[in-house]
């Protein structure tokens, strides 16, 4: 069995880390993952044949092989390696969680940062047990700044991303109505997402926390630094200038400045916010920071604004949860106009309280007055309301293409399992 500082040395030599065979380059590491459905121990011998330098697995080969390393477990030694690695930086490593808004939090951040700082960040949505892990291997030696975003959705996992994250800065965004399930309910979702707090309030850390929810306020007591933002009583201040059609927020505290994003919804503000207050905290000029964050386009179905002949859309496909889908319903209803449609997939991993989380959301929805409502799939199916009920994002496609909108805007959200950005 190899050691980690064996292991470590190789992958000096050797810094870039694949699990995937498909998307092996010449030299990479291939460390052989397991899951319910596939063995990565089998693609050994193909992940050499395609290049690999060293492939890393549990399983021992039929034939011995120099450049098969035989390990106790892949994603444990995976995770201690990265961990390893990790040891190696003397820099920020900022960890960003919460139920909603991480991934644009992380992506503001990282960018404000890159203006002064060399940056890594999680790319995509690599955020689990894997993810970070591949991220941190992914950080250089020349790495400044190190952001790194974690998702989860049961309790100790957050836990478990410190231990070889080692994060000395963190960001909760917010604790939410998110996979409730798998906490247990909202007090269940705050203490795993407190789990990082935790961690910061054990080992020095600073926090950035938006001082206008209570809750993270209460969490983050005893951390030793903590960095307020907010909409008053914060070292960062700032308001909601105007949301449409993109939002542009007034930085009000020190030097006030106003930076226009091409982010929708009010709900962005805290986003938007934290990257100030973690920019400033680090010495980034305000000019850089406004910048950063004005040249910022939101991708991967994240509140992106699209123009299709005459009528806009708001895709926000990527995930929902109670909260995420409350504020992207009352943002839609705020904006201008009267030809307005929603398309509103069924939210997942909400557990017991599913159905009432879902009757809820068709409560607000009938609040308002729309030109046609559309739910699609998941628990909506067993609710009665007075709403075009469809079965699935193909059916919801193929009504969009016979309704021939003109000077419509539409709102399309669901979890990610809806795929709703298949509607376009």
């Amino acid at each position: 069995m190899i050691t980690i500082p064996a292991l470590y040395k190789i992958y000096q030599q050797y810094p870039s880390v694949q699990t995937d065979t498909r998307a092996l380059k010449q030299g990479d590491l291939y460390f052989a993952l397991k899951g319910p459905n596939f063995n990565g121990n089998d693609f050994a011998q193909a992940a050499l044949d395609a290049g690999a330098a060293y492939a890393i697995v549990d399983e021992p080969p039929a034939s011995p092989n120099e450049r098969i390393l035989v390990v106790k477990d892949v994603l444990s030694t995976l995770q201690h390696l990265a961990k390893h690695h990790r040891e190696q930086f003397n820099i920020p490593f900022i960890a960003i969680t919460g139920s909603n808004g991480k991934t644009t939090t992380k992506e503001l951040v990282s960018i404000v940062l890159a203006a002064k700082y060399k940056t890594y960040t999680t790319q995509g949505n690599l955020n689990n047990h894997i993810g970070i892990p591949l991220t941190i291997l992914r950080v250089h030696p020349d790495a400044e700044m190190a952001v790194i975003e974690m998702g989860a959705n049961h309790q100790k996992e957050i836990e478990s991303y410190c231990l070889y994250t080692l994060p000395t800065h963190g960001i909760i965004t917010n604790a939410g109505k998110a996979h409730l399930e798998g906490f247990g309910g909202i007090e269940g979702v705050r203490k795993g997402k407190g789990e990082l707090f935790d961690y910061l309030r054990a080992h020095n850390g600073t926090a950035f926390v938006m001082w206008d929810y209570d809750y993270l306020q209460e969490m983050s007591k005893g951390i030793p630094h903590i960095i307020k933002y907010g909409t008053t009583h914060a070292t960062v201040t700032g308001k909601v200038a105007q949301s449409e059609p993109f939002l542009s927020v007034n930085i009000e505290s020190g030097d006030p400045f106003t930076i226009q994003s091409k982010l929708v919804g009010a709900y962005n503000l805290p986003n938007i916010l934290v990257a100030v207050a973690v920019g400033q905290y680090f010495g980034v000029g305000n000019e850089a920071i406004q910048s950063a964050i004005e040249n910022y386009t939101p991708s991967n179905s994240r509140s992106q604004l699209m123009t299709i002949g005459s009528n806009s859309f708001i895709l926000d496909a990527y995930n929902a949860n109670p909260s995420s889908m409350r504020a992207a319903i009352e943002n839609f209803a705020a904006l201008k106009g009267n030809n307005k449609v929603l398309m509103l997939g069924g939210m997942m991993e909400l557990g017991p309280e599913s159905l009432q989380e879902h009757q809820q959301i068709i409560d607000l929805i009938k609040k308002y007055h729309w030109k046609a409502v559309v739910l699609v799939g998941g628990d909506f199916r067993k609710l009665e309301h007075p709403f075009i009920s469809l079965e699935n994002s193909a059916a919801a496609k193929e009504w969009l293409a016979n309704q021939h909108f003109e000077h419509t805007s539409l709102l399309v959200k669901g979890s990610r399992s809806m795929q709703m950005e298949k509607v376009l």
